[in-house]
């Protein structure tokens, strides 16, 4: 009799477990991309690839997402967004190919449809890990109000916290293959009375001390305007103003936050201005950066234009933002007018900078 009971309790154990995985097909989930639903490697699995999947009928805002995937080592992006609202949203996912390394996983918003991942990179962000190819790596993610945490392949520690980006929203939950790269998914499982975080500590981010507070920004306009630096005049003059960005982290402004780049309009560059006022005619050497390309332009007059975009100078250059460039700027008496016409095809819309002077000026 003991051993049946045994046996009745094992199998509803087994029941509630396997209860606790959301079947994978098109009753349940929005999938795009090339599929296969098949079992692999003792699991019932989706090969996706260049695709998502989006669980239908369920807006996330607290809990666990825990999912198992099989990794190759070869350049991908596995990953899930979570509290996705239009094209906004939080993420998380990891880079196969980066085993090891200290971006070998990356946490970062989707803000305006663009994952500005070239912002917020760095230990606070991302951490080591060794990825393993020859069995399914397990992803969980706990997500409390404005907070979240990692545990990769069932540590018993988070491997990451970090603060998160948005407002708290109940929004969609969205799971990616690999990308280009097609890649296997299993055991989806979503427990929204499971949000306990456990020794939220999230790492420290040192700031730029003296960054641009605030950066006024124009509508989008096309790079290609750009192109006759002797014609700068009108397209300066067709602009339209009034928007505001803000130094976020002591490190950067989005400027994604107030213009959406994949909006089904022409362009993908704005103008981020600053007004110099100087205290008598000098020169100053003016410190700041970019993502992903930037022309310069002062009182008028083009000064500058650089490229910062992913794999722009070598193959293995990110593009993030930092102060890596520099000008001198020949300031009048008065009021100068900065114009940085910044450039985006992925990866972050950002503008930064500093004097490593201030003496005999005043930014407004």
């Amino acid at each position: 009799m003991k051993r049946l009971i045994m046996c009745i309790i094992s199998a509803a154990i087994l029941e509630v477990s396997a209860q606790d995985i959301i079947p994978i097909d098109t009753n349940t989930w929005s999938i795009n991309g090339n599929y296969i639903i098949e079992n692999y490697k003792g699991k019932n699995a989706i090969y996706l690839k260049g695709g998502a999947l989006t669980l239908k009928d369920t807006k996330f805002l607290n809990g666990t997402i825990e999912y198992d995937i099989f990794l190759k080592e070869t350049p991908a992006f596995p990953g899930v967004y979570f509290r996705v609202n239009d094209q906004n949203g939080e993420q998380f996912y990891v880079r196969p190919h980066q085993s090891g390394n200290p971006d070998a996983n990356q946490a970062a918003p989707v803000v305006n449809g663009i994952s500005p991942w070239q912002f917020y990179y760095g230990p606070r962000y991302s951490f080591p890990f060794e990825y393993k190819f020859e069995d399914w790596t397990h992803v969980k993610i706990v997500v409390n109000d404005d907070k979240a945490q990692v545990y990769l392949d069932y540590s018993e520690t988070p491997n990451l916290s970090w603060n998160l980006f948005h407002e708290p929203a109940a929004g969609d939950v969205i799971l990616r293959g690999g990308g280009a790269e097609a890649l296997h998914i299993a055991d989806i499982k979503i427990d929204m009375d499971s949000y306990q975080l456990v020794d939220f500590n999230s790492i420290e981010r040192e700031s730029i001390e003296g960054a641009i507070a605030e950066w006024e920004i124009s509508d989008m306009f096309e790079e290609k305007d750009l192109e006759d630096p002797t014609k700068l005049e009108p397209v300066i003059n067709a602009r339209k103003w009034g928007r505001k960005i803000l130094l976020e982290e002591g490190v950067a402004a989005n400027i994604s936050r107030q213009q959406q780049l994949f909006n089904g309009e022409p362009g993908n560059t704005v103008f981020a201005k600053i007004t110099i006022n100087s205290s008598r005619d000098q020169i100053k050497l003016f410190d700041f950066g970019y993502s992903d390309r930037v022309v310069a332009i002062l009182n008028g007059e083009a000064i500058y234009r650089g490229n910062n975009k992913w794999r722009s100078r070598d193959y293995r250059y990110l593009g993030t933002i930092g102060l890596f460039d520099s000008i001198y700027l020949n300031l009048k008496k008065g009021d100068n007018t900065l114009l940085m016409a910044v450039s985006e095809d992925f990866g972050g819309w950002l503008i930064t900078g500093k004097f490593a002077d201030e003496k005999g000026i005043k930014v407004k």
